[in-house]
């Protein structure tokens, strides 16, 4: 190699390396384009960081998930809150249930209870306008000098004073028992005073009343059989309420048939008819 070939080399390397290869200027054009990109999105990335964009997004969507978490702690608070009502109202209801149960039950034995004294208190009512019509008769006896053996009892809602024993009863019974409903009536007086209250008291004598009832059920049964048989209607000679009673239990027995009450005191009484 010659000295001027070396010279003229030497130049070139020194051109080369003063101007640059057409691919490394290709090169760098490229690198400095993408550090300039990279540098506008990190100054625009920084800018929206400045503007606070990009924080709020974040924030907004941390937010949003937290407050979906925070309504779902709700509804599931609420839907215990709801179920342990609905649990506590249930044994309430089953409180009330057991409570009222209970109540009827009191009330039901208060009731029986009450009945119970209510049927004590009118058997005592009764008992005692059998003791002060007893006394009242006793002293009448006395008065008349009369003999006999006075007996209290109580039949249904009524005291029975029955006064047996004596001669010459029967005068105190008088004809068709007159007599001894004048008796009666005065003995009703006399418990009325002493009681403050009406009596319904039933007074007998020498078995009259005892034996009327007897007289009375045989025709009441008597008649209803007659009628039944003839389909004709019978009607019964006046009696007071207590007989027509007596006639009507009687006929009341009897099938095919039935008893009515017609006229007015004291031609009340009673008719006996078939049934169709």
């Amino acid at each position: 190699m010659t000295a001027e070939t070396t010279a003229h080399d030497e130049q070139e390397i020194r051109e080369e390396a003063a101007s640059g290869s057409p691919e490394d200027s290709a090169i760098g054009a490229t690198g400095t384009s993408e550090v300039e990109t990279g540098v506008e999105s990190t100054d625009q990335a920084a800018g929206q960081l400045d503007d606070g964009q990009l924080d709020d997004d974040d924030v907004d969507v941390g937010v949003s998930d937290e407050a979906d978490d925070s309504e779902a702690d709700d509804a599931d608070a609420d839907d215990a809150d709801a179920d342990d009502a609905d649990a506590d109202d249930a044994d309430a209801d089953d409180l009330d249930a057991d409570d009222t149960d209970a109540e009827d039950s009191d009330d039901e034995d208060s009731d029986d209870e009450d009945s119970d004294a209510d049927d004590m208190d009118e058997e005592d009512r009764l008992v005692e306008e059998g003791e002060i019509a007893g006394d009242y008769l006793e002293q009448l006896l006395d008065v008349l000098d009369f003999d006999g053996d006075i007996d209290l009892d109580v039949d249904g809602d009524r005291a029975v004073v029955s006064i047996d024993g004596g001669e010459d009863l029967t005068k105190l019974v008088g004809r068709k028992g007159e007599v001894l409903d004048a008796l009666q009536e005065l003995t009703r007086l006399a418990v009325q005073q002493a009681t403050g209250d009406r009596s319904r008291l039933m007074l007998d004598i020498a078995r009259w009343r005892a034996d009327r009832r007897d007289r009375l059920a045989r025709l009441g049964t008597e008649v209803a059989e007659r009628v039944r048989a003839s389909g004709v209607r019978e009607e019964l000679d006046p009696m007071t309420p207590f007989e027509r009673k007596i006639v009507h239990d009687a006929v009341a027995a009897v099938d095919g048939v039935v008893s009515e009450s017609e006229g007015m005191e004291p031609k009340r009484r009673v008719v006996v008819l078939r049934t169709s």
